[in-house]
């Protein structure tokens, strides 16, 4: 890639900065909204008995969450833009990674949540017990992903490795101590989540909603201090 003039550069930090605050206040909206909801069952005929009444808080979670895995694109780039000459080849893992998660996090979490909805809607309103049963069939083929250690890999060891490999380039960059070690801390946070051990879930999760923190009022700084120039 060729240098970017200054004026470039400055808008990727500054949109890459925004967009990562705006990804931590969607994450942190999402934690009432969970905490309401419950965790969700892993089979269509659990699923179809915990969700009335939830329907909307999950349609608003489900939007939340598509519109945050959006803006990791513009934060990735602007991370690449500030840190792709202290270490090119871990930032283009990093940046992989991270588009990786947004296409698989689409694909099949939210994709599957709003089958599901989808289902339970027309479960509701059927007509007879044969349409039912196979409204009822499909929704188990949906929430049968969920059930898999695969998602786990899917929506927090890809992107949780994204997050480690750019904040060990963060380190030799000098871009920030507090957001290169939270990032560190949370991304093996996120690979050791692997084992299925709760905590440590919800150990990673913290942690990257505070490395995004971080990483975007890092990033509005070096979009300032470029305009300042």
């Amino acid at each position: 890639m060729n240098d970017l003039n200054a004026f470039e550069e400055k808008q990727r930090y500054r949109w890459g900065g925004i967009a990562a605050l705006l990804l931590v206040i969607g994450y942190v909206a999402t934690i009432p909204l969970f905490a309401w909801v419950g965790a969700p069952p892993v089979t269509g005929e659990a699923w179809f008995r915990y969700v009335p009444g939830k329907t909307t808080a999950w349609w608003v979670i489900l939007w939340l969450m598509v519109v945050t895995d959006l803006l990791y694109l513009p934060v990735s780039w602007a991370l690449w833009t500030a840190l792709r000459k202290a270490g090119r080849n871990l930032m283009l893992a990093s940046v992989a990674c991270l588009h990786l998660f947004v296409v698989l996090d689409l694909a099949v979490t939210w994709t599957h949540h709003a089958a599901l909805l989808a289902l339970f809607q027309n479960y509701s309103h059927a007509a007879d017990e044969a349409h039912r049963l196979a409204y009822l069939a499909a929704a188990e083929y949906a929430s049968s992903i969920y059930a898999t250690p695969l998602l786990t890999f899917y929506i927090i060891a890809i992107p949780s490795l994204g997050v480690l490999l750019a904040s060990i380039v963060m380190i030799k960059a000098r871009f920030g101590k507090a957001s290169a070690w939270a990032g560190v801390i949370a991304g093996v946070f996120g690979l050791l989540s692997l084992t299925g051990f709760f905590p440590l879930v919800m150990a990673n999760a913290l942690g990257v909603t505070l490395w995004f923190f971080l990483v975007g009022a890092r990033l509005l700084r070096l979009g300032k201090a470029i305009a300042a120039d």
